[in-house]
């Protein structure tokens, strides 16, 4: 059995799904109850192969939120992590994806040096971050939907904003192994992290958002941001592609001109209907086929009866490991969403 542990947008989103839910009392209360209510299972999922295999998972909702992250609650964050895990593994799962910010916070916070939960002994190779899998599908959309919206991305320039962390790096290692566009900007909040990356792959330079955006024919935005963030558009080339990996989103609302291009980042779709209603209140667009990579991955690891941390540890992905992960994730019928 698979898992995947999740969150939601935020309190206001919170508060919505779980009346849809069925979980009145806490659609009806603030953030200081969502700060001590306990990881609840609320959805069992069934997946079916493109090869005829049959796997089944359970959703684990974390209960944290993004305003978590604010003021005195980090503490309450991490706990909510570890107890999402303790939960998971308490229940049998085999492999479970850390979704959204439940990886971010779990490296941030060096979660790994806490093994113990209560009672329970956390077994680290029961749990992925799946930031392998959407590492690689990110890439394969830069490549794609590049073609589709005439960039020829051998004489681009892209900019990776959020290019220090596990996603950012990966891609940046995918773009000079594997396609190596005209020009590679690298922007994150802390520059040092940035030119270690910098050193690694060989290229690239390091700017500031403000410098890297008109200079840009494509933007990979994969930061861990609580919220989204505005841009100008004015400052965009035309055409642009905008592929948005973050979740939260990050950038905060709908990015409107002509030319201008947002993809939904990280996105998959299943050749085949998917049983489950957790994307449905995450507002996929297809809910039955659609879904974050991250969580992909757990059920790429059931399929293969690979039991590991296939994803783990800050900046370890390699592009022989995306390439792997998106090997069998083709088998199984899964490809990036590129429209």
């Amino acid at each position: 059995m698979f898992g995947l542990i999740g969150h939601l947008t935020s309190l206001d989103h919170a508060k919505t799904v779980a009346k849809r839910l069925g979980y009145d009392e806490y659609g009806d209360q603030g953030l200081e109850f969502w700060c001590s209510a306990p990881p609840q299972v609320v959805d069992e999922i069934k997946v079916t192969s493109v090869t005829g295999q049959e796997i089944r998972g359970l959703y684990v909702e974390s209960c944290f939120l993004p305003e978590m992250l604010a003021g005195n609650r980090i503490k309450t964050a991490m706990r909510k992590v570890l107890n999402a895990m303790a939960h998971a593994q308490k229940l049998g799962i085999n492999i479970t994806a850390l979704g959204g910010f439940s990886s971010i916070i779990f490296e941030n916070f060096q979660l790994g040096q806490i093994p113990q939960v209560r009672n329970i002994q956390l077994e680290f190779q029961r749990f992925t971050t799946g930031n392998t899998h959407t590492a690689y599908i990110i890439c394969q959309q830069v490549e794609q939907c590049s073609q589709k919206y005439g960039i020829d991305l051998s004489q681009a320039t892209v900019t990776v904003c959020g290019a220090s962390g596990d996603i950012g790096s990966a891609v940046c290692r995918w773009l000079t192994c594997r396609q190596h566009p005209k020009e590679l900007l690298l922007v994150a909040r802390s520059p040092d992290k940035l030119y270690q990356i910098q050193g690694e792959i060989g290229w690239g330079k390091v700017l500031s958002l403000a410098e890297a955006l008109p200079q840009s024919d494509i933007v990979v935005w994969v930061a861990s941001l609580p919220k989204g963030m505005d841009i100008d558009v004015s400052q965009l080339k035309r055409p642009c592609l905008l592929i948005d990996g973050g979740y939260p989103k990050n950038l905060s609302h709908s990015i409107e001109g002509e030319g201008i291009y947002v993809v939904n980042g990280g996105i998959v779709e299943h050749s085949l209907d998917i049983d489950w209603k957790i994307m449905d209140i995450v507002n996929m667009a297809i809910p039955t086929r659609q879904l974050f990579a991250c969580f992909a991955e757990s059920m790429l690891l059931e399929f293969e009866g690979w039991y590991t941390n296939f994803s783990w540890g800050r900046n370890q992905i390699t592009v022989a490991k995306m390439e792997q992960i998106g090997q069998v994730s083709r088998k199984h019928g899964f490809r990036p969403l590129v429209g």
